[in-house]
C-alpha cells in the first residue's frame, strides 16, 4: 500500500484514502506496535485480488486490533443525519443513458437499505449513531474542464469548481463524488494503485467532502470484480461497489481522524473484494443486492457490533 500519502498541494486537504493492489501494508512494517491513521485512499486494501482480500488483511471475522470491534473512535466528527450525495459527470458520460441511470438508481437507493444499515453501528464522540439515511440531492455535468488526466489538484479544482459556478449547493453534509468515464485517468495512481478515494477541503469556512471514482473500464482486471456487471456494464456495475465503498468511509471517517483501526483501516477497507453469498443474474453475473429494482455486486462493509465482521446487511 501506499502510506503516508497527502496531498500538500491542496488548500485545506488532509490527505486521501482509496482501495489498492497488492503491496506493504501498514501492519506489516517496521512500525507494527505503531497505531497508523488513514489517508483516505485505502490500507493496503487489493486491487480486485480475485477471491476478496480476506478482510484486509486479517483473518475473516476476527478484530484487527483497535477496539472490541477491531475498529475504534479517535475523536474526529461523523456525518449524522441524512448525508446528500452529488454526483459530478466528468467527461464523456450521457447522463440520460443506462449507464448513468444504472448509478442514479444506486445513489437514490443506498440510504434506508439493510447494506448501509451496517454504518448505523458508528456514533460521533456521544455515542449518537449515523443515520441510514442518503439522498441523491444533484449532479451536474463537467466536459474535461481540466482535460482527460486529473491530478489529486485537478479533482478538488473540479469540486469547487462545480460549487463556487453554483452548479451545486455547497452543502457540509453532502459528499462530491467525481464520476470519470473510461478515457480519463487520474495522475496519482488509479489502477495501479487504487479504484476510488475520499478526502476532505475546506471552501472559506465550511468543510467540503469528496470523492474521485474511477470508470474501471479503464483497468477492468484491476477494478472490476467481473465483466459485464449484473445490468450489462463493466463500468456503471463495478462503480457502484467503488460509490458505496467511498460513501461509507466518507461518512464515518469524513476527515480521516475518525473510526479506523491500529493498521490504518476503514470500515470499508477491512471488507474490500469480499461479497459474501452471491446469486446469478439473467446474464450470468454475480449479484449480491437489489436496490430500485436493480441487481448489484457491492463489496460488504465492516459492522462495528459483536466483536466486528464482514456483512452485506445489518
Amino acid at each position: 500500500m501506499k502510506t503516508g500519502w497527502s496531498i500538500s498541494a491542496l488548500t485545506g486537504a488532509v490527505a486521501v484514502g482509496m482501495i489498492m493492489l497488492p503491496a506493504l501494508a501498514p501492519g506489516d512494517s517496521d512500525n507494527q506496535d505503531k497505531e497508523l491513521r488513514p489517508n483516505g485512499k485505502g490500507a493496503g486494501t487489493l486491487l480486485n485480488p480475485g477471491n476478496g482480500n480476506g478482510n484486509a488483511g486479517q483473518a475473516k471475522g476476527k478484530p484487527s486490533g483497535g477496539g472490541t470491534n477491531g475498529i475504534s473512535y479517535h475523536g474526529g466528527p461523523v456525518m449524522l443525519g441524512t448525508v446528500n450525495l452529488y454526483y459530478i459527470w466528468y467527461g464523456n458520460w450521457n447522463v440520460t443513458g443506462e449507464a448513468a441511470n444504472v448509478l442514479r438508481t444506486f445513489g437514490q437507493h443506498l440510504g434506508g437499505s439493510p447494506y448501509y444499515n451496517i454504518n448505523t453501528t458508528y456514533t460521533d464522540g456521544s455515542s449518537k449513531p449515523l443515520n441510514n439515511s442518503i439522498a441523491l440531492a444533484g449532479e451536474t455535468t463537467d466536459s474535461y474542464s481540466t482535460s482527460t488526466t486529473l491530478s489529486a489538484s485537478a479533482i478538488q479544482a473540479v469540486v469547487l469548481g462545480a460549487i463556487n459556478g453554483g452548479r451545486l449547493p455547497q452543502d457540509i453534509n453532502g459528499i462530491y463524488l467525481v464520476l470519470t468515464s473510461a478515457d480519463v485517468n487520474a495522475t496519482s495512481g488509479f489502477c495501479t494503485q487504487y479504484c476510488g478515494w475520499h478526502t476532505h477541503t475546506t471552501n472559506g469556512i465550511a468543510h467540503i467532502k469528496y470523492a474521485f471514482v474511477g470508470d474501471p473500464t479503464r483497468c477492468p482486471s484491476s477494478c472490476a470484480q467481473q465483466t459485464p456487471g449484473p445490468n450489462g456494464s463493466t463500468g456503471a456495475d463495478g462503480m457502484a461497489s467503488i460509490i458505496a465503498h467511498e460513501v461509507e468511509e466518507a461518512a464515518s471517517d469524513p476527515e480521516l481522524n475518525a473510526w479506523y483501526d491500529t493498521r490504518g483501516y476503514e470500515n470499508a477497507d477491512k471488507c474490500a473484494w469480499t461479497f459474501g453469498s452471491t446469486s446469478n443474474a439473467s446474464n450470468g453475473a454475480k449479484y449480491n443486492m437489489t436496490l430500485g429494482g436493480l441487481n448489484f455486486l457491492i463489496q460488504q462493509n465492516w459492522v462495528n457490533a459483536s466483536g466486528g465482521y464482514c456483512a452485506k446487511s445489518y
